[in-house]
Parts: C-alpha cells; structure tokens; sequence
C-alpha cells in the first residue's frame, strides 16, 4: 500500500498510536456540512474513539458523545461538555444517579427499565430526554458478532413486545442495527422502522438512527444518507440524530511499529515491537488485516513475511506482507486505519505496555499527547 504521511515515522516512539490532525479536520468538515444541510446531530459514539484530547477540536463540528456507561458518559461530559447521550443494554441502580448526573439523553433497552428508573428522572432538577431502543429486527450484517439484530439479541424491543401504554415521558426512540455500511442500507432499515413503528413516532421529538455509518468512507453515498434524514424529518417533524464512532476517525490514525527481529521457518517471519492481542485486537477477534504503507499482499512483491508480535501467545499473528526488499531489525512499520477500536481495546497482556498517544499536528508537528509504563501494566492488576 502507497501513500503519503503526514508524519516522520522515525520522529515518533515505537510503538505508537499516531492520529493525523488534518485528516480528522477533513472527516469533521464532512460531517458537519451533513449537519449544516439537514440540521441532524451527530454525536462522536466514544466506544470507537476516545482519543480526548481532540474532544475540543471535535466538539466544534460535532454535537456532542455517546456512552455505554458512567466512565465514558464522564469523559465526555469533562472534556467536551456538549450533548452527552446514554444507552445501556442495562443500567444498574448503583450507576444511575452518576448516569443522570452526565447524561442529557438517557435511551433504555426495556420498558422494564424505563419504569425502573422513570420517577429518579422525572425528579431530577435537570431536564432529561428519554428514549427507547427498539429492534426493527432487520439487519444487513452478516456475522453475528456484530449483528445487533441477530437472533435473540439483547438489544433493543422488538415490536411484539413494544408497550404503547408506557410512553408516557419517552421523547424519542433509537435503533442500532448497522456496522461499517453505506446509506442504501440505512434507507432500507428506516423504510422497515418507518413501517413497524411510525404509528409511534408521531408526537415524538427526536429518533436516533444510531451507528455504523460508514459517512467518511470515500464510496459513501451521502446524499442518500441526507434522504433518509429528510424523510424522518419532514414526514414525523423530528430531530434527528446519528451517532458513528469509527467515520470520525476512518482512515486518520496510524500505528507506527518496530522490527525486532527477522527468522525463518518455511517461511520468513518477522517479530515486531506490537502484539495483535494487546494493541489491535480486532485482527483475532474479527478477522480483520490492516495495511502497512509500502507493503502489498502475500507473494505481491519481492520477499513475503508473516508478522507476529512479542508476546508468548501462539496466535500472537498479524498477518502476511510483502515488501520490496529484506526487513532488517531496526525498520520502522506503519499500519494503517488504527485510530478506531485500537486504543479503546488495547490491554497489558503478558506485560506489553501500551502504546504511546501522538498527535500530528495540522501545523506538522508531532505531539506526544501520552506515555505509558510500568505503573500502567501494574494497577491494573493487583
């Protein structure tokens, strides 16, 4: 893969997390002309990317966050301090007073919880919008694993069990039913939500199309996507909001990494400074393969090698590349894509420490925003 950085591979610590400040301006730029020509709200989902320390640049395009819970519905709330939206499969009564505390919007998985935790709402001095998650039971992903619409999910109220009679104090209803998908499939998820639900949108305020909206994705069709918002609101008279986590940081971040060593064994084998399990899961758990800039596929170019990492797991493998010339200890790697779900997974597994946080900045410089340790890997343990 050919491309030009923005960076000094070399002038970053190894390994690192690198998020390229221009390129999350240029996917900012895009998502707030779709919120300046529909007048939606998109929120930054912060299960993608909670990378904080440029909440301040994307609280001035986006309208704020989602959580999945107190700690991420606090961060936030402290480092954005705009729109902060909660959901949670359940929400606990010990967690629920902090919950109200941060949140602005509260979504609740049942109408069980909804009557469990209604009255704490209704009394508290601050005014709070309410929603229910439904599941139109219509979803285009084909794996399971994240497929919220898969057979007995736990997310969201099919229309069989939806409770008319509760909606007393609910504002707005919310679906989650896409992952990495363009906006045909949106239109065609809405068109079933419109259908099974539309009865109950009517005198609602707000419906949030939830995430996995692919808006930044070069292919992406966003003027279908702009339909599918003018349609709710136009027919319905709604807000309407979406929430992505990986469009915001599609294609921004790197991970820069370091040969340790090269091997052979039937095939030539090198061990890097970064490890599949603890710094980008993503690649066990879904499969997923990322790219390395000046790398090709298997057998694409002169010498492939298998990557692995340095930990003591047998499976510990990143994958098959091809390069121009022999890898030698010392050279430097850069994986693309590696702003989502990398910094928000990542674990000390086997005392790998973390990679550093490093901002590259729109003015060129290179910022190390975090460091980790010794003390990082120990307190989480005990």
């Amino acid at each position: 893969m050919n491309m030009h950085l923005n960076f000094d591979p070399k002038a970053v610590p190894s390994p690192s997390y690198v998020v390229d400040e221009k390129l999350l301006i240029k996917n900012l730029e895009l998502l707030k002309s779709i919120i300046d020509r529909t007048g939606c709200k998109i929120l930054l989902a912060q299960k993608g990317f909670s990378m904080f320390s440029v909440y301040p640049l994307i609280g001035q395009y986006l309208n704020g966050v989602t959580s999945s819970g107190v700690f991420e519905a606090k961060l936030g709330y402290e480092e954005m301090g705009k729109e902060v939206h909660s959901y949670a499969p359940a929400f606990s009564e010990s967690d629920f007073d902090e919950i109200l505390k941060y949140s602005d919007h509260i979504v609740f998985n049942t109408f069980d919880q909804w009557r469990r935790f209604k009255d704490k709402v209704k009394s508290d001095p601050k005014p709070i919008e309410c929603g229910i998650r439904i599941n139109p039971e219509y979803s285009e992903i084909e794996v399971d694993m994240y497929n919220p619409c898969f057979t007995h999910s736990r997310f969201g109220v099919t229309l069989e069990n939806f409770e008319p009679d509760e909606l007393d104090g609910i504002s707005g209803l919310h679906f989650h039913t896409m992952c990495e998908q363009n906006s045909d499939t949106l239109a065609r998820t809405i068109k079933v939500v419109d259908e099974k639900f539309g009865k109950y949108l009517t005198g609602m305020k707000w419906i949030n199309f939830g995430g996995g909206h692919h808006i930044t994705r070069p292919d992406y069709d966003v003027e279908s996507l702009i339909e599918s918002i003018l349609f709710m609101k136009n027919k319905y008279g709604l807000d309407v909001y979406l929430e992505p986590g990986e469009a915001i940081a599609l294609n921004t971040g790197f991970l820069v990494t370091t040969v340790l060593d090269t091997m052979q064994n039937d095939m030539p084998i090198a061990i890097v400074d970064t490890s599949a399990s603890c710094h980008m899961p993503d690649v066990l758990e879904m499969p997923y393969r990322p790219e390395i800039v000046g790398s090709g596929k298997a057998n694409e170019k002169m010498i492939t090698y298998r990557l692995g990492g340095p930990t003591c797991l047998a499976g510990d493998v990143i994958g098959d590349y091809s390069f121009d010339e022999p890898l030698k200890p010392g050279d430097k790697l850069v994986f693309t894509d590696m702003g989502h779900y990398t910094m928000v997974k990542n674990n000390t597994f086997n005392g790998m420490n973390l990679p550093s946080i490093v901002l590259s900045t729109k003015d060129g410089d290179i910022k190390v925003i975090q460091e980790f340790g010794y003390e990082d890997f120990k307190m989480r343990l005990s």
